[in-house]
């Protein structure tokens, strides 16, 4: 594991060997262990997308392990002037130990690990959040113990959430079903890689999607860059929506995650949030356990 790019990179094995070590590092903060497996490295954070989860549970994540984060945004740095991302990426490499990347373009990151010299990790694209699935598994397990014969179903946009989820659904040995209005499916080359390894399904009725279902998961029908398209979104995912009926057709013991933020209304009803509200949080709170894995499974 050199680099943390997508999670198709990641092997069956390097997924459960990070979540593993994600358990661990829980449990040993939840019992007062501290660690300096990172001390004195550096991790740069570049955002031309803002966050909340992600910037937050970086940068705490660096600090517990004893490293230091460096927040940069495009306004900080010459990318936002121009200057091309394969010679940010050799100058912050004789900078830095690493560098985490939340950005619209995956060439963006693509790119950097190509020419710079340090591990990069992928904080989120158009095309797909690795990070933010490999907090959902780990919360998917703590609930249901394993991953084995659950069925994981995804309803609204086949965006880079969808992307990912259904690479880490099948990785792991789960069935993934998603719903979502004709011409939003997730991309097909995913789509197509994620069939070879597992049991893959499109439909468009949610209710069809969530049918016995363990795992109920969801997000907001326009994303980050797509503000422009909101109305034309809200349109076409009206129906979309985790609500009572949608969970009625779930088993009965199905969880719900959301990767937030939530808008309650639209992609899930405020019923149905706060009823599993404790899964939601958990699964935020996964973000920083997460993360500290992948940071020393890369930096250490």
């Amino acid at each position: 594991m050199k680099h943390l790019l997508k999670l198709a990179d990641l092997s069956r094995e390097e997924i459960f060997s990070v979540l593993n070590l994600a358990d661990q590092l829980k449990y040993e903060r939840a019992n007062g262990v501290h660690h300096d497996y990172l001390k004195g490295k550096k991790l740069g954070m570049i955002f031309q997308k803002s966050s909340t989860r992600t910037r937050v549970s970086f940068e705490v994540g660096m600090y517990e392990l004893g490293g230091y984060a460096l927040f940069l945004s495009d306004r900080d740095l010459q990318i936002g002037r121009g200057e091309p991302i394969e010679d940010t990426a050799r100058v912050l490499s004789r900078y830095l130990d690493g560098v985490m990347i939340r950005t619209f373009e995956q060439k963006e990151v693509e790119d950097f690990a190509r020419y710079g010299s340090i591990p990069v990790i992928n904080g989120l694209t158009d095309y797909c959040h690795p990070c933010q699935v490999l907090a959902d598994l780990m919360t998917v397990r703590e609930y249901k113990g394993s991953f084995k014969g659950l069925k994981f179903c995804f309803i609204g946009d086949g965006n880079n959430m969808a992307n990912s989820l259904m690479v880490g659904a099948v990785r792991t040995g789960m069935r993934f079903s998603i719903a979502c209005p004709k011409g939003y499916e997730p991309d097909a080359n995913v789509t197509a890689l994620a069939r070879q390894a597992g049991d893959v399904e499109i439909v468009r009725d949610p209710a069809e999607a969530a049918k016995d279902a363990d795992i109920v998961y969801t997000d907001v029908w326009a994303s980050m860059g797509q503000e422009e398209e909101r109305e034309k979104r809200c349109k076409a995912f009206a129906g979309y929506c985790v609500d009572a009926n949608v969970m009625a057709a779930a088993k009965k013991d199905a969880m719900v995650l959301h990767c937030l933020p939530a808008h309650r209304g639209e992609e899930i009803t405020a019923d149905v949030f706060e009823a599993h509200a404790e899964e939601i949080f958990d699964e935020a709170e996964n973000r920083l356990h997460a993360q500290k894995a992948v940071l020393c499974k890369l930096l250490k």
